[in-house]
């Protein structure tokens, strides 16, 4: 059962097969004054969730609607909650899914806005962020929008992950935006048309990453996707080993999961020179990563200094302009942390691509 603030009472066993108000979502785009609606799943969010709805409370461009989706939290989250008052709806899941997908898609039936930005708990949003992202909806072909993710600051694996998030946005995803195939919309950094995304899109539950498996969807109906590099939000990555281990699992293993998924897309050209660069490629560097040591350690450490010296202007250009020297100091370990991602890459590979094994379990990382 889920039992929305304010004591209205649904019953989750029907409540996925609830009809849309029939409102043509393409019409959206010309209004004047679109609404806006900010949904956030919730589960054991304590040390996070005050800072995530105070920053959604403290836009310049005011939201219309903060919606909450508590599933089944256990600590102190819904007490939380309930202290912002009438300024947010909460919505309250009895006992815990599991799945944030499911809790994204109960929200999405309580979601008034004509456009939706979906962040995370641990996610803050940059105070300008719907000023920045809401005229990208004025495109009546665009029907979702990505916005910018940067790390905080913790420690050298966040500052490595932040060099990581400045080279794949300011790199690999620009050219994406430029050939019209985004890989990926980030689940903390995503906003949508809401009628579009209900009627044709919608969160399912078969992979370990939502936000790439509708990724995927919006591409294959040839819907037009927005990177927003001004619309900037801060997310808490993992800042321990074991934690970021695990993440980087779901996300690798999801990444292969859904390309399972959607094979029909690589028919498009630009989608299979971006896909095979993205994983074909991606399973023979990451192999070769392994074999350089075998063949000749020296090569090794050739290749460690000459892809240390590749990254190091990324890592100045990102000390300079987001004022973080960490960036500049921890960026030696980046090639290590590469191994460990290589190491993922193929362990997932092997196991979801090749044995297929099915695998939807979640893993929490230690919030700070």
């Amino acid at each position: 059962m889920a039992r929305a603030f304010g004591g209205k009472i649904i019953d989750t066993r029907t409540f996925w097969d609830r009809p849309s108000n029939g409102r043509d979502a393409r019409t959206m785009s010309i209004k004047k004054n679109l609404t806006i609606s900010i949904l956030i799943p919730c589960h054991n969010e304590e040390k996070m969730i005050a800072s995530c709805v105070r920053s959604c409370l403290g836009q310049t461009r005011p939201a219309d609607q903060i919606l909450v989706i508590d599933d089944g939290s256990t600590d102190n989250s819904v007490k939380i909650l309930h202290d912002f008052g009438d300024k947010i709806l909460l919505v309250k899941i009895d006992k815990n899914t599991g799945n944030k997908s499911y809790v994204q898609q109960l929200g999405l039936k309580y979601v008034t806005g004509d456009i939706f930005v979906a962040t995370d708990a641990d996610t803050m949003l940059d105070s300008h962020f719907l000023e920045k992202i809401v005229p990208d909806f004025a495109d009546p072909k665009v029907v979702a929008a990505s916005g910018y993710v940067r790390s905080t600051k913790h420690n050298w694996l966040t500052a490595v992950r932040e060099i990581n998030y400045l080279i794949d946005q300011e790199v690999n995803k620009t050219a994406q935006s430029n050939i019209n195939f985004l890989f990926v919309i980030p689940g903390c950094a995503s906003a949508f048309k809401t009628e579009v995304f209900r009627k044709h899109i919608h969160f399912d539950h078969d992979t370990l990453t939502e936000d790439l498996d509708f990724t995927y969807k919006i591409n294959e109906r040839n819907y037009r996707i927005v990177f927003n590099k001004k619309a900037f939000v801060y997310t808490q990555d993992p800042a321990d080993l074991y934690s970021y281990i695990n993440q980087m699992r779901r996300w690798y293993g999801g990444g292969w999961q859904n390309l399972l998924k959607h094979l029909a897309i690589v028919e498009r050209p630009s989608s299979a020179l971006e896909l095979s660069l993205l994983y074909f490629e991606g399973v023979l560097f990451s192999a070769l990563m392994f074999l350089i040591p075998l063949v000749n350690i020296l090569y090794f450490f050739y290749f460690i200094l000459l892809y240390a010296l590749v990254i190091l202007p990324f890592a100045i250009w990102g000390a300079i302009s987001r004022k973080r020297i960490d960036l500049l100091l921890f960026e030696p370990l980046y090639p290590f942390i590469n191994y460990l991602n290589a190491y993922i890459f193929l362990e997932q590979f092997v196991s979801v691509a090749i044995m297929r094994k099915k695998n939807f379990v979640w893993f929490t990382p230690i919030r700070r």
